[in-house]
């Protein structure tokens, strides 16, 4: 699948590959774009389903993997590898199936392991809006409150609202990622370990749950040579809390991109 992504920054070694979570979109990484942009080449995606990338049934790691592989392959066919919650378990098993894709691996507040937790309430509550007596982002707001207290969530989840769209709708394909809720907060089991020999960083939120002794112990066993970066102040949403710390900490651990 061919995914929507934009490039800036100068040509030159192998460019950086951002890669987002669940109900995100790239622009959701923009700070670390234009940071890291100052001296190299950086990709931000949409991955499928997200987005303005193609919708498509099968939501798994698998796929998501393919889609970035055949991206890699257009961009010259090595990268540096950044990704987030479900996009940081992407990165992963793309470094850990196709290596020699991956110059260096960088992932955000997740580890590869199975999680208890479900995100399907966000689909219930998106799929549960009326849209047709909806114009405004504001009246979603509204209507979203009693389902999504949190302000930021609902924020967040409203960048996917399409309201140029007749009818409106969801740039998300919430029926297929419904259905694969199970995988995406779940791990393959049949993953190779330690098959990855670049550097890795794991940067966690200190305020997260997300990567708990038996997720760095996991992170350890794909990737024993893994440095893990814990930012205080942050949360599992960690480039959000504190963009300026994740994308010095990005810039420094990816350097000029001109040795291993």
């Amino acid at each position: 699948m061919k995914l929507h992504h934009e490039i800036i920054g100068p040509d030159g070694g192998p460019p950086v590959l951002l890669v987002h979570g669940l109900y995100g979109q790239g622009r959701n990484l923009g700070a670390q774009a234009r940071r890291l942009a100052a001296t190299r080449r950086v990709v931000t995606i949409d991955l499928r389903n997200h987005g303005d990338s193609p919708h498509d049934p099968d939501a798994s790691y698998a796929a998501l993997a393919g889609d970035l592989a055949q991206l890699i392959r257009d961009l010259g066919g090595r990268v540096n590898l950044v990704g987030h919650s479900m996009g940081g378990k992407a990165a992963m098993m793309l470094a850990l199936t196709h290596p020699q894709m991956v110059r260096r691996l960088a992932i955000m507040d997740i580890a590869p392991t199975a999680y208890a937790h479900d995100q399907t309430r966000y689909i219930d509550a998106m799929q549960g809006l009326d849209l047709s007596r909806i114009d405004r982002r504001s009246q979603a707001d509204a209507a979203l409150t009693e389902s999504v207290p949190e302000a930021g969530i609902r924020a967040f989840l409203l960048q996917n609202l399409d309201l140029k769209s007749d009818p409106h709708g969801w740039k998300l394909n919430l029926n297929a990622l419904r259905e694969y809720m199970p995988q995406i907060v779940g791990w393959p089991d049949d993953l190779p370990a330690g098959d990855f020999s670049g550097k890795v960083m794991a940067l966690r939120g200190a305020l997260s749950d997300y990567v708990t002794d038996a997720g760095e112990d996991a992170l350890r066993h794909h990737f024993p040579q893994v440095r893990i970066v814990t930012l205080k102040n942050a949360s599992h949403w960690l480039h959000a809390d504190a963009p300026e710390a994740v994308s010095e900490t990005l810039a420094a651990f990816l350097g000029d991109g001109t040795g291993d």
